[in-house]
């Protein structure tokens, strides 16, 4: 009688373990990982972030130059145009604005072919150096002076991949663009994603890659890749229980119907075994 009742202590003990296990293997699997930006971040605590960092034109890029003076006409001959289609009559219309605008395309040597200033060259430049330029010849040729020149960016752009919300290329739309501003233009990572994003860019004829984890906030801040360049990109990779989810086996073997299909059928052989214990010893 002593060894049955040992034995069911052995097997309600087993029981119990093996529920425990079961439990922490579930509770592996399905718990929350660490996606809190940030995380490092103290209240009145001084970043020392990356210096200021203003997107440069490059060789293929494309920008518009808006030139405003008091005499119309002398503005109109440094501005393209769109031309309008409208009840069968054509209506020329200079463009302003950000959308539809249209701009001169950077050559391979860094030029463009401005009207009656003839070629500039624009590669390297920031938009207000570009402005200034371009004001500068117009005040020495004498063309317009007290003209007001803006510098657009058109379609330029990076690239954000992966667990995000809505992945695709997305505008610079200012000049020190960040990667907190793509990836909130990107709708923000996904719950499956990892927090450590990888940017990629073009240095010349070599891809350089910079790793940023965002839950750290100084490292954020400090990473030479915080403020982005044209035609980076962002690649945020899903995690490892999201990666296998891809697949047949790896779904099959993460999904808690599995699991608890498992528990049940040990709890089963478990009482079984109980049962038949107890049928022995009488």
């Amino acid at each position: 009688m002593g060894n049955t009742n040992l034995l069911k202590h052995s097997l309600s003990k087993a029981s119990m373990l093996v529920a425990a296990a079961l439990l922490m293997t579930l509770t592996a699997c399905h718990s929350e990982k660490k996606i809190v930006y940030f995380q490092d971040s103290k209240d009145s605590e001084t970043i020392q972030m990356q210096t200021l960092k203003v997107v440069r034109v490059r060789p293929a890029d494309k920008i518009a130059i808006i030139v405003k003076c008091e005499d119309m006409e002398a503005s109109s001959l440094f501005n393209q145009f769109t031309v309008n289609q409208i009840m069968g009559s054509t209506q020329r219309v200079s463009v302003t604005g950000s959308n539809g605008i249209v701009g001169y395309t950077v050559d391979e040597e860094g030029n463009i072919d401005f009207p009656v200033l003839g070629k500039l060259h624009v590669a390297g430049l920031t938009r207000q150096e570009i402005s200034n330029m371009v004001k500068e010849e117009l005040e020495k040729q004498g063309q317009a002076r007290g003209a007001n020149v803006s510098v657009e960016f058109v379609d330029l752009g990076v690239t954000v991949l992966g667990e995000v919300k809505a992945p695709g290329r997305v505008n610079i739309n200012r000049d020190s663009y960040t990667l907190l501003d793509a990836i909130a233009a990107a709708g923000d990572l996904t719950i499956d994603a990892q927090r450590d994003v990888t940017i990629t860019r073009i240095v010349g004829d070599t891809v350089k890659n910079y790793m940023v984890d965002l839950r750290n906030q100084k490292e954020v801040y400090s990473s030479p890749a915080f403020y982005l360049s044209q035609n980076d990109v962002i690649y945020a990779a899903p995690t490892a229980k999201k990666a296998r989810t891809s697949t047949v086996n790896g779904n099959t073997v993460l999904s808690a119907s599995f699991w608890v299909s498992i528990a049940s059928l040990i709890a089963s052989v478990l009482s079984i075994a109980l049962r038949n214990v107890g049928t022995t010893a009488h």
